[in-house]
C-alpha cells in the first residue's frame, strides 16, 4: 500500500480542486492521479512475428485496453480483442486477420513520485511481463481461405488448436452458440479467486470461456441463454445482422465482464441491445448474472439513454463494486484515432438488488419498466479535460477498467481505478501522431461512492 508525503498530498489536492472545478455533471470527487503508456509499435512476447494478412506483424503490441483485470499488487492482465482489422485488406472477412487471441501480463507500477510530464502526483510505469496465446485442446472449426491466405494457424499442433480473429473461422451449419468455432473476439477478462483461471468474454458467440492462466488452454465453457445467439453466422458483420431477427448484434456482442469480490458470480454485458430488443442504437441493454457453481443465469435491464445528450450510447465494460453493485462504462467512439472530439466517456453505478430478472422477456417496450436506475460515478472525459488533455487527444476507445491496490493519502485510504484504451493496433493516428497503449489511474474514497460499500477482489495466491 503506497503512502504519500505532504508534498504529494498538496499535488493531489490541487488535482482534485482542478477536476472538481471543471467536471460538469460529475457526481463524486474521483481524482486523476497518474497516466502511463507503452508504445503502439512495440512487440509482445508471443513469438508470432510473421506478417498477418494485412501486412502488420503478428506480435504487434496493441489493443491492450480492450480488457483489463487486476491480479494483485502491481500485476494486471491486459486483453487485446480479435487483432488488427483497422487496415483494409479484404472486406469479405471484415478485414480481420489470423491474429491469435491472447492476453498479456503487465506490471502497472504506481509510485508516489510526481510525474514531471503530466504534472500528476503519481507516476505510472507500465512493463510487459508476458504473453499467453489462447487455444483449445480439442479441434476447432476453421473457415476457408480469403485472398490466398489459409485460415488455420500455422502454430497448431497435437491437442493445440489456436483461436483466431478471422471472422470466417466458423461452422456454417451451426448457430453462434457452437463453442467449437475457431473465431474468437475477446473483449472482457477477469481473474478467478484462485488466481489460476482467467475468464474471457467473446463477442462472436457470445460466450464466457475459462482459460488456464499459465498455459492459455481453454477449460470450461459457460453456456449463456439461447436468446443471445444468432441462428445464421456470416464473415461480414452487416450480412450477419441482416440475416437474423434475434440474438446479439454482430460486433456488439458480449463486451463487458465482471466478477464478484467473493469469486462466486460473473456479470456479463452485451455492448448493445439484442436484435429483438432494438439492436444497435437501441435503449435497453442486458446485464447477465451468472452463478459459477450452477451455471444459472439472471438477466437485468440497463438503460443506455443519456438525457443530457438525448441519445443512447453503447456500453464497453462493467466492474463489480461488491456482490450486487456494478460500475458500467459508457462511451462514444470519438477522440484520438480519427481526429474527432471525445464527448461521452462515463462510468455509471447500478444496483442489481433493486432490479428484477427479465429472463424470457424481450422487446424494448417490455423491458423498459425493468430498467435499473443509474447514477453517474465518473465523467472520464471531463476529468481528462480538466487535466489539460484536449478532447481530440482523449482515446476514442476507453474500454478496459479494473480496480487496483489501495493507496494511503494523509492517513486516508483511497482506492484506485485503472482505465485502459484500445488503440486498434494502430501505432500512429491518421494524421501521423503517436497512438500508444495508455492507462489512466483514478483514486476515490468510500465517501465518493454515495453510500455503496466497496469490496476489492482478493486472491488465493
Amino acid at each position: 500500500m503506497t503512502r504519500l508525503s505532504k508534498h504529494h498530498r498538496r499535488l493531489l489536492a490541487a488535482a482534485a480542486a482542478l477536476a472538481l472545478g471543471s467536471a460538469s455533471g460529475a457526481a463524486f470527487a474521483v481524482d486523476l492521479i497518474a497516466i502511463g503508456s507503452l508504445p503502439g509499435n512495440g512487440s509482445d512476447f508471443s513469438g508470432q512475428s510473421a506478417p498477418l494478412e494485412n501486412g502488420q506483424r503478428g506480435d504487434l503490441l496493441g489493443g491492450l485496453g480492450s480488457g483489463l483485470t487486476w491480479a494483485g499488487g502491481s500485476t494486471f492482465l491486459a486483453l487485446p480483442d480479435r487483432g488488427p482489422n483497422a487496415v483494409a485488406w479484404n472486406s469479405a472477412v471484415d478485414d480481420t486477420t489470423s491474429y491469435i487471441p491472447r492476453f498479456h501480463t503487465l506490471s502497472l507500477a504506481l509510485s508516489a513520485t510526481p510525474d514531471t510530464k503530466t504534472g500528476l502526483p503519481f507516476t505510472l510505469t507500465p512493463t510487459l511481463l508476458g504473453t499467453t496465446l489462447l487455444y483449445s485442446r480439442t479441434a476447432l472449426a476453421y473457415g476457408g481461405t480469403a485472398g490466398g491466405f489459409g485460415a488455420v494457424p500455422a502454430a497448431n499442433g497435437a491437442n493445440r488448436f489456436y483461436f483466431s480473429g478471422r471472422s470466417d473461422n466458423f461452422n456454417p451449419a451451426t448457430t453462434s452458440a457452437d463453442s467449437s468455432d475457431a473465431r474468437l473476439d475477446p473483449e472482457g477478462i477477469r481473474l478467478a479467486r484462485s488466481g489460476t483461471t482467467v475468464f474471457v468474454s467473446d463477442e462472436y458467440g457470445p460466450y464466457v470461456y475459462q482459460f488456464d492462466r499459465a498455459t492459455g488452454a481453454r477449460g470450461r465453457v459457460t453456456r449463456l441463454p439461447a436468446e443471445l445467439a444468432v441462428a445464421r453466422k456470416a464473415a461480414v458483420g452487416s450480412t450477419e445482422i441482416s440475416a437474423n431477427t434475434s440474438g446479439r448484434v454482430a460486433n456488439k456482442g458480449m463486451e463487458g465482464l465482471a466478477i464478484s469480490p467473493d469469486g462466486k458470480t460473473l456479470f456479463a454485458m452485451v455492448q448493445s441491445p439484442l436484435i429483438q430488443d432494438g439492436g444497435d442504437g437501441g435503449r435497453y441493454n442486458r446485464i447477465l448474472k451468472i452463478d459459477l457453481a450452477s451455471g444459472a443465469t439472471q438477466q437485468f435491464v440497463y438503460d443506455n439513454y443519456l438525457a443530457d445528450k438525448s441519445k443512447t450510447y453503447n456500453s464497453s465494460e462493467i466492474l463489480a463494486l461488491n456482490e450486487h453493485e456494478l460500475l458500467v462504462l459508457e462511451r462514444d467512439g470519438k477522440g484520438r484515432g480519427d481526429g474527432s472530439s471525445a464527448v461521452v466517456k462515463r462510468i455509471y453505478k447500478v444496483d442489481l438488488a433493486t432490479g428484477s430478472d427479465v429472463s424470457g422477456k424481450s422487446g424494448a417496450a417490455t423491458l423498459a419498466p425493468y430498467a435499473l436506475t443509474k447514477t453517474l460515478f465518473l465523467d472520464i472525459a471531463a476529468k481528462l479535460g480538466a487535466a489539460g488533455i484536449k478532447a481530440t487527444a482523449i482515446p476514442a476507445k476507453l474500454e478496459g477498467i479494473a480496480f487496483g491496490e489501495d493507496i494511503v493519502v494523509d492517513g486516508v485510504t483511497r482506492h484506485t481505478l485503472y482505465v485502459g484504451n484500445d488503440n486498434d493496433f494502430l501505432p500512429t493516428t491518421a494524421d501521423g501522431q503517436d497512438n500508444p497503449n495508455q492507462w489512466f489511474v483514478f483514486s476515490f474514497t468510500d465517501a465518493d461512492l454515495g453510500g455503496s460499500v466497496f469490496v476489492n477482489q482478493s486472491f488465493a495466491r
